[in-house]
């Protein structure tokens, strides 16, 4: 079986920018720079690309999953479809308990099945601790935009943007 090589990735503060009120309208989602620039060379040097975001305000009745899929559908129009899938969970621990929050592994562990990848070969790009944790838990390298991730779950690598991340990804 062929195995693929995959790059995950956070949403908010990694492809848009983070709001701490929540991204949820078309109109307030900005597009980080060099995004675009960042997957198209990821997806030419072979990888996939899946989102793993979590996605709380839909659980605490804050935005709807379709003004969430409105703004993922408008970053696949901007960036001529480049994700291979986003996998989000709605919950949060307020309101319900979810395997799939991060830093739960089951998000990853569904596009890891789905897309028959291979973790030896795959990265996660994230801002957070809560993203670097579950990559790490299951041998996915790590690279971390920015100084947000706590000491004890720095990244393996820590660039300020997503397009220094796809450099660093190629060069490996």
């Amino acid at each position: 079986m062929v195995m693929n090589k995959c790059v995950f990735l956070d949403r908010d503060g990694v492809l848009n920018k983070d709001n701490p009120n929540y991204t949820y309208l078309v109109q307030a989602f900005e597009i980080l720079p060099g995004v675009v620039e960042a997957t198209r060379l990821l997806k030419k040097a072979g990888f996939r690309l899946v989102v793993i975001t979590n996605q709380s305000g839909i659980a605490q009745g804050i935005y709807t999953e379709a003004q969430m899929d409105a703004c993922h559908q408008y970053f696949q129009h901007v960036s001529k479809n480049s994700i291979d899938h986003f996998y989000f969970c709605p919950y949060h621990p307020s309101v319900t308990e979810s395997l799939a929050r991060k830093p739960g592994t089951l998000m990853f562990e569904k596009a890891i099945a789905r897309f028959q990848i291979d973790v030896s070969v795959s990265w996660m790009v994230g801002d957070r601790g809560r993203d670097i944790v579950p990559a790490r838990k299951l041998g996915i390298r790590t690279i971390q935009i920015g100084d947000e991730v706590e000491p004890e779950n720095k990244a393996d690598f820590k660039v300020e943007s997503l397009l220094q991340a796809a450099h660093l990804i190629v060069a490996n």
